[in-house]
């Protein structure tokens, strides 16, 4: 693993260095999921939640979040994304709601934590949005699906295994 790259020999917070990396094209795929009761699972997929359109506003919430990634980590670049996108799969049966969110952009650090901002922000918004109607939700699974691009190479998720 090597030596931890935040700090410097002091063992003070810093900023890595990216100065001398070259410009790479880099990919994230975060994923998570939202634990959701009956009631709200419903009021999502009809459109009556009281404040509105539940994923539709949380997609434009993490996005917001993704661009706002160095603003809430200490140590993250701030980047120029090329791209983002925050998609939502309704699973009825087990009354979960997945958030995927994919970030691209090219330049000399990756953009895992931009992903992954992205899924939190979107799925706290859902909890948001829908805590009038149960407080019972449970945001879980948070994770890097993908990555690519870097010096690091490209990292797949394998399940925890």
């Amino acid at each position: 693993m090597g030596e931890f790259s935040h700090f410097d020999c002091q063992g003070h917070a810093v900023m890595v260095d990216i100065a001398d990396k070259a410009v790479t094209a880099r990919t994230a795929i975060a994923q998570g999921s939202i634990q959701v009761s009956p009631e709200i699972m419903a009021a999502v997929a009809g459109y009556t939640v009281q404040k509105g359109d539940v994923l539709g506003v949380a997609r434009v919430a993490g996005i917001l979040g993704v661009k706002q990634t160095s603003s809430l980590i200490p140590l993250c670049h701030p980047l120029s994304i090329n791209k983002c996108s925050i998609d939502f799969a309704m699973d009825d049966v087990n009354q979960v709601i997945t958030a995927v969110c994919t970030v691209k952009t090219e330049g000399k650090t990756g953009v895992e934590m931009e992903a992954l901002t992205g899924v939190s922000v979107a799925l706290l918004t859902i909890y948001d949005m829908c805590k009038a109607i149960d407080k019972h939700m449970q945001l879980s699974n948070i994770h890097l699906v993908h990555k690519a691009g870097g010096k690091s190479g490209d990292f797949c998720w394998n399940g925890g295994e």
